[in-house]
Formats: structure tokens, sequence, C-alpha cells
């Protein structure tokens, strides 16, 4: 077994770093399976010297393989990574995460004990959340870490096989969000079963939650919202409008909760910088959540009726 890591990147070469040397770093078992690996890095144009910090440091990243596309979004970059790649076994992580010694180890036990009943299987990996850049992996594993996706590509191992036949991922996600698992509803569809490996850890950095944030935020939210509803256009069913919030339970629910959008980024700020000066950004994003869900459901219910709009005048 011969593995590809694939991990798009643009704009975070400080964590990307640390990802790099965690793959770098890898223990194998002496009678592992796994035979050797590469890590495709997919440059998405980013501006901020990736790939020549790592033209310059190539001798301490052996297993690294790097490309360069234009700004095209990740799934442009993750469809780049597959083409690229030596091995029959694809596993996607996100250039902010990462993993411990016995990751690579972990998916391969995984994988070959779903091989013995079908090789229509994939796995997929724990992925813990931390602020904490100097040591990511001191991260405990929190109830909010949880997650209920049938594919994300946070930390995921597939035979390259069903990625080809499911014919990889829609380019049409060029904004943030629902690639992974609109192109999930088709490796389902193949009959694929999904196994958890929780031994197989990934710890997805991100800086801690402030107020200055929040705008971005704002504007991942609308961005998903948008690339929810080309999601559902594909693939027009209850569990994909559940998915991506398009239902009048989630009207209600966060208009509820943001009293209408009167709960909002302006008239918690002061609350959630309360949070924050006592020490609990987490707690501070997860309150800010209720506003941001409410932007995400108005975003997709904007994108639907624009997009019915154009259909109606044609």
């Amino acid at each position: 077994m011969f593995f590809s890591v694939v991990i798009p990147t643009y704009n975070r070469l400080p964590i990307l770093e640390k990802c790099l040397r965690s793959l770098e770093n890898q223990q194998l078992k002496s009678d592992s399976v796994v035979e050797g690996y590469e890590v495709v890095v997919v440059d998405d144009g980013s501006t901020d010297g990736t790939l020549d910090w790592l033209a310059k440091y190539s001798v301490e990243f052996p297993h690294v393989t790097t490309y360069l596309q234009s700004h095209q979004g990740a799934a442009a970059a993750r469809n780049l990574g597959v083409e690229k790649a030596q091995g029959e076994t694809i596993i996607f992580i996100d250039s902010d995460l990462v993993v411990t010694e016995k990751f690579l180890q972990a998916h391969a036990d995984a994988l070959v004990k779903g091989y013995e009943e079908t090789d229509r299987v994939f796995t997929y990996g724990w992925v813990i959340n931390t602020c904490n850049f100097e040591n990511p992996t001191s991260e405990p594993y929190k109830i909010t870490d949880f997650s209920a996706a049938y594919f994300a590509t946070g930390n995921v191992a597939i035979a390259r096989k069903w990625l080809l036949e499911a014919g990889l991922f829609d380019t049409q996600f060029q904004l943030y969000g629902w690639e992974d698992l609109e192109l999930g509803v088709r490796l389902k569809k193949l009959g694929l079963k999904l196994i958890k490996c929780p031994e197989a850890v990934g710890y997805h950095w991100h800086p801690a939650f402030s107020l200055a944030d929040i705008p971005q935020l704002i504007d991942k939210e609308i961005q998903r919202g948008r690339m929810g509803v080309i999601f559902y256009r594909k693939h027009p069913t209850w569990e994909v409008r559940m998915m991506i919030q398009m239902t009048v339970l989630h009207r209600l629910l966060w208009g509820i909760l943001s009293f209408g959008g009167r709960l909002n980024e302006k008239t918690m700020a002061p609350f959630l910088q309360w949070l924050i000066a006592q020490g609990k950004p987490q707690l501070a994003l997860e309150i800010a959540r209720i506003f941001l869900n409410w932007y995400n459901v108005q975003g997709v219910y904007a994108a639907y009726a624009e997009i019915q709009q154009q259909i109606s005048e044609k």
C-alpha cells in the first residue's frame, strides 16, 4: 500500500510547515503494509511565498512534491493533486492540520481491516480543533470536535479508483464549503462504507477567535450558503436541504435564537469581547455561531431566490 497525501494550500505557510514536518515524522511498523508514501502539496495561487520556502528547504521534506495552480479553490487543487498522485490510496488533509506520528499507520490498519469484508470502504480519522500554535497536538478531544459527516476532506483515506469512478470534486464549488460533502453523496451512491478511525488523529489549528474575525466569518457563511444551493441543485433531496440548512425549521430556529437578526455582530460584541477577555475565545465563537448561522440561512435563501429568478427570465 502506497499513500499519496494530498494537501491543497493557500497562504498558510506557518502552519503548513508544522503540517509537513508532522508528516515527515511518521512511524511505521516493521511489518507495515505501507510500502511508502508521498506528500502532494498543491499551492492554490498563494502570495505568501509558500513554494519559494518549500524549494529553499526541500532537503528537509523528502516526501513532498509541489504543484502550482492559479487561485481556483480547494476542489480544483485536490483534483490536481489526485491527478499527479502516484499512490493507489489517497489521504486528504487540510494544510492547517498537524498529525500524530502514527497517523499513516492508523489509516492503513483500519483500511486493511475493512478490506477483509469489501474494498468499498474508506477511513475517516479524528479532527481535533485547537488554537495552540506552539503545541497543537496537546489539545484534548472535545465534544465540539465530533463530526457526523460522511465524507470530509479534513482527514480521510480512500482508494484512488473510487475517486476517479465518482468523478472527483466538482470545480463549480469555487467559494467556501460543500465540495467534499457533495462528492460524498456520489461516493455513497457507489456503495462505499465509512470506517471511523479515531487512532488517525489530526489537530486542526486556527487562531483564537477575536472580534476582528467576524467580518470574514460572516463572509464565509454567505459563501457557504451560495455553494449550498449548488449542492442542492445537483442533489435535490431532503437530506441535502437539511445539510445546507435550507428548511423552514432552520429558518425558524436561527431566526428565533437571533431574535430575527437583532442578536448580531454589533449587539453581541460587548458580551463576546468579555468572554474573550475571560480567556474563553472558543465559547465566544460558539455563541457567535447563533448569528453566523442566521447569516448562513439568509444566504442560502437569497442565493436560491437569485437562481430561481435567473431561470424564470430565460
